[in-house]
């Protein structure tokens, strides 16, 4: 199904206006970093101005960011993804990006919620998901939830929620405690450094990723999305609920292989016996590329998606 961006959205339970503004009406501050073909709207749904990027036709496919990233990072796959005949659509989720929202707080399942009204609001019935990092989160959640507006998912470099815990993956936490007490204007540059990057980002890159880090309701954002959103869902990835769950949507999990200490050989122990809790889940490994996978090795991205989408619809 297409996805055009007309200019006026009508929600379907109520008389409230959804608009959808060009970028010929918008003053975009900080400027919005250049990729050329896209189209950039801002749909409102109660309590939330959402900036959303857009590029080509055909069935949906739902780019959801990772931190401290926006609609930017799939700047590279999302054309390559559209060539193949999809509507990518690249929402800044809240508290990244252009997005607006009324109320700063935060809970577990705010932006699950935000997506919901988000899908209705463009009338997309059924998507495919792709995910990277805190962008996981929301699309694990979707995907357990509400199984039947998702076709197929893909998540970058997240463990499946049905993981066993083990003591090796703590140095994956290592940088969260800064995030967790996160002062307003301290610097997240650090992020993008090559433990997390398997290809040196150039500083104009960075400086891409962390341009809406300008804006106080952004910066002020990094705090609730890692308490109250990261920590209790890490929580209940440890207590096992997922585990007591079945996954029924196609799951692809992507690791780059520089993503330490995420290995195959780890992922293999607890990721043991996948198909007891997922109907249908396999894992994929990219040469040269580590935590941020879509800056090291965008076309490998792009390429492992299109042919997870094929080959779940052959069967």
């Amino acid at each position: 199904m297409d996805i055009p961006f007309p200019q006026i959205y009508y929600e379907h339970s109520a008389k409230t206006k959804k608009v959808a503004m060009s970028t010929s009406i918008i003053a975009w501050s900080p400027p919005l970093p250049v990729a050329p073909g896209f189209d950039h709207v801002v749909v409102e749904t109660p309590g939330l101005r959402t900036h959303v990027a857009a590029i080509g036709t055909g069935e949906p496919v739902v780019l959801l960011h990772g931190f401290p990233e926006h609609w930017w990072q799939w700047h590279v796959v999302a054309p390559l993804i559209a060539d193949a005949g999809y509507r990518i659509i690249c929402p800044d989720l809240r508290g990244a990006g252009w997005t607006v929202a009324e109320d700063p707080s935060i809970d577990r399942e705010t932006r699950l919620r935000d997506l919901l009204a988000l899908f209705d609001a463009l009338r997309i019935e059924r998507a495919h998901l792709v995910s990277h990092d805190m962008g996981v989160i929301t699309a694990m959640q979707l995907t357990y939830d509400h199984p039947e507006r998702i076709r197929t998912a893909v998540q970058l470099s997240v463990w499946p929620g049905f993981l066993t815990l083990s003591p090796r993956l703590y140095p994956a936490f290592q940088h969260l405690p800064p995030l967790i007490w996160h002062r307003p204007g301290a610097s997240l540059r650090g992020i993008f450094s090559e433990r997390y990057a398997a290809r040196p980002m150039s500083e104009a890159t960075v400086d891409a990723h962390l341009a809406p880090m300008g804006r106080p309701d952004i910066d002020g954002a990094v705090r609730p999305l890692c308490r109250r959103m990261l920590l209790p869902e890490a929580m209940r990835m440890v207590r096992g609920v997922y585990r007591r769950r079945r996954l029924t949507v196609p799951t692809l999990v992507v690791f780059g292989r520089h993503d330490h200490p995420t290995t195959e050989e780890l992922m293999g122990r607890i990721c043991r016996d996948p198909e007891r809790y997922a109907d249908r889940v396999e894992f994929a490994y990219v040469d040269d590329a580590a935590h941020f996978i879509t800056d090291d090795a965008p076309s490998a991205v792009a390429d492992l998606a299109l042919d997870w989408f094929r080959r779940v619809r052959a069967g």
